[in-house]
């Protein structure tokens, strides 16, 4: 389904979370994969402080400790633009721990294991994905646990801090940062219901 005429010439960020809502999962990743850099800026700007988000829109509250729930992922990148983040509780641990998941050579920077947590100061409201930090555990099935500082996987997420806003119920979009400043990359991520 083609959104756009949500989209402009102004963001109607309450239809577009209604319309959002009314698909079905493939519709939902299909709308976010058509949407451009420039697009995702602009939806990024128009989502702050327009839904809450807090860590049971990663993963809700009915799902048990280290069940992975996956978001499909579309960023602002030229190439190896899908990707997936997977998402988990971890067990008598506050936030969330998950993982960037990629194939092919977008895989070679490998997992980028990251904690989940509620933004602070200016990203008040938002969840701070953060890369600096990597999780203990993990379940079985993901890939073993690597910091983010080695030679390929500290270009690619050493120093990185992803902030997510929320669209609808199932869709969020965020910003890259390094160190503390955007990269002038964004991506939208789709949450697949468990089960």
């Amino acid at each position: 389904m083609d959104v756009s005429v949500l989209l402009e010439p102004t963001i109607d960020r309450t239809r577009l979370a209604e319309v959002l809502d009314g698909l079905g999962h493939e519709g939902r990743v299909h709308a976010a994969r058509t949407w451009s850099g420039a697009r995702m800026a602009a939806l990024y700007d128009a989502a702050k402080g327009f839904l809450p988000i807090d860590l049971d829109f990663l993963v809700p509250a009915s799902v048990g400790p280290l069940v992975e729930v996956v978001h499909e992922g579309h960023n602002s990148l030229p190439m190896f633009s899908s990707f997936q983040k997977r998402f988990v509780k971890l067990e008598g641990e506050d936030g969330l721990a998950g993982y960037n998941h990629n194939t092919g050579l977008a895989a070679l920077p490998g997992p980028g294991y990251f904690l989940v947590k509620p933004g602070e100061g200016e990203h008040e409201g938002e969840l701070a994905i953060d890369y600096r930090s990597v999780p203990k555990t993990k379940p079985p099935s993901w890939p073993a646990i690597e910091d983010n500082r080695g030679l390929l996987g500290g270009i690619v997420y050493g120093g990185m801090v992803d902030y997510l806003r929320r669209l609808s119920s199932h869709v969020s979009v965020g910003i890259a940062t390094r160190d503390e400043k955007p990269r002038g990359q964004f991506f939208t991520l789709v949450r697949r219901d468990p089960g």
